[in-house]
């Protein structure tokens, strides 16, 4: 009689694995975490010069007799704290970023890391370009329309803490919009598209742009457009950053263009 081997029910080999990859990802996670709680106590001394800095788009364009107001009892506290945070966790994500790819670049070919490594510095510039493009040029106009269409006799005393939360949605919009290229790129790579495709689609795209300008900004023409400008013509970079970096695009085009059409 042939003895069968009994297999364990369990597999050690991959809860090891699993556990190794579990402690791999708690290392990296308290790596950034001590980079953003470090910055953090860097920032929190100069938090009010952070708010000042924050603020000066809108301060320059405000009456004379007009100053940003409190409504809340703690929001003379809380606001520059929520700033100091919100800035190291900006001023670490180089380092949050770095952590994410020490996390995972071991399970990527050479051919991929070589490829993810620009769309990964190009991310974090374009993050930062968007993020100072709506400080320098979209702040200042915005808010001296918004003080020029102001009711005669109506006061402008903005409140800190919508403020705060007002910019943060917008530098969070205008850096997501300048993602534009690395978002092409990748679909691209992916297979899902070609640049020959993508130039096709151009009159769609323009359109989208101004429909995420309405949707991400404030109900004026101004802010709508100077994001939604950039996001096209960021689109454009894409398509060309896509036919210089992902390789075999043309014998792609070449397949789909040789398939008949239904």
């Amino acid at each position: 009689m042939t003895q069968v081997d009994e297999q364990p029910a369990g597999n050690p080999a991959g809860e090891a694995s699993l556990i190794s990859h579990l402690l791999e990802l708690r290392t990296r996670l308290m790596y950034a975490g001590i980079a953003v709680i470090v910055l953090f106590f860097c920032l929190w001394p100069f938090s009010d010069h952070l708010f000042a800095l924050a603020a000066a788009p809108l301060i320059a364009q405000m009456p004379e007799d007009s100053t940003m107001i409190a409504t809340q009892v703690a929001s003379p506290f809380l606001t520059p704290f929520k700033l100091s945070i919100v800035a190291a966790v900006f001023l670490a994500m180089p380092v949050i970023l770095y952590q994410i790819w020490a996390f995972v670049s071991p399970g990527l070919y050479q051919r991929e890391k070589r490829f993810t490594v620009p769309l990964l510095i190009s991310s974090i510039l374009l993050f930062y370009l968007g993020v100072a493009f709506a400080y320098a040029v979209v702040f200042p106009l915005m808010f001296a329309f918004f003080n020029a269409v102001a009711p005669e006799g109506v006061a402008v005393m903005t409140d800190i803490s919508h403020y705060l939360d007002f910019i943060l949605v917008m530098f969070f919009a205008f850096g997501m919009a300048f993602e534009v290229p690395v978002a092409t790129v990748l679909l691209v790579w992916s297979g899902f598209v070609t640049p020959a495709s993508l130039r096709g689609k151009r009159t769609y795209v323009f359109l989208s742009c101004f429909v995420f300008g309405m949707l991400l900004t404030p109900p004026d023409i101004i802010s709508q457009t100077l994001l939604a400008v950039p996001m096209y013509l960021l689109f454009e970079v894409g398509i060309v950053m896509s036919r210089i970096l992902v390789p075999g695009y043309k014998e792609v085009e070449a397949q789909q263009a040789e398939t008949p059409d239904d």
